[in-house]
């Protein structure tokens, strides 16, 4: 049977709530836990996490078969883990448009930030608390933080006001994304 082992990086701390389940990562960048569904082994001569076959709670032979899948997916959760406490994650964002552009924070409300995207009225976005966005141009955004998830959410939701058209390519784009455009009519 193929194991699922997790190398633990130096500067990272792990602690293990047996009873509770839960797994606490300390790195550079904060402290974060997790919940987990199985059990997980320590292999402290090689730093090493193995994650088990055994589920936390009785499970019925149905659900054993899914077993192999929830061990991915906590391998997938734990690594998301140590990156996070490891680094500060980014993303960056580039508005494409003739006119488009991101005004600068205002001094009155310093949480908001101001689009201008082509629509008959400004798109005012309130800036969450938990993640640093600035602007590094008239026509780019940056977000950092320590959350992959909330990252990749604030940047949906602003990505959302303006989507990129498959004609001009106009639009807010991820950074090194490239856009596929379509032939327009021929006459």
């Amino acid at each position: 049977m193929k194991k699922h082992l997790i190398k633990i990086p130096r500067n990272i701390t792990l602690m293990y709530l047996k009873r509770k389940n839960i797994l606490i990562a300390i790195g550079p960048s904060g402290k974060k836990s997790i919940k987990l569904k199985t059990k997980i082994l320590f292999l402290k001569n090689y730093r090493m996490i193995e994650i088990s076959s055994y589920a936390m709670t009785r499970v019925s032979n149905k659900d054993k078969k899914n077993l192999g899948v929830v061990k991915g997916t906590m391998r997938a959760a734990i690594k998301c883990l140590m990156m996070e406490t490891l680094t500060t994650l980014y993303q960056k964002l580039k508005i494409i448009g003739v006119g488009y552009k991101i005004i600068e924070f205002s001094k009155n409300h310093p949480q908001l930030i101001s689009f201008k995207l082509g629509y008959s009225h400004q798109i005012h976005y309130k800036k969450p608390k938990s993640l640093g966005i600035f602007c590094l141009k008239l026509t780019k955004l940056f977000i950092f933080g320590n959350s992959f998830q909330k990252i990749k959410n604030e940047v949906s939701i602003i990505r959302s006001f303006k989507k990129p058209e498959p004609y001009k390519g106009k639009g807010i784009i991820y950074e090194h994304e490239k856009i596929k455009l379509k032939e327009g009519k021929k006459v």
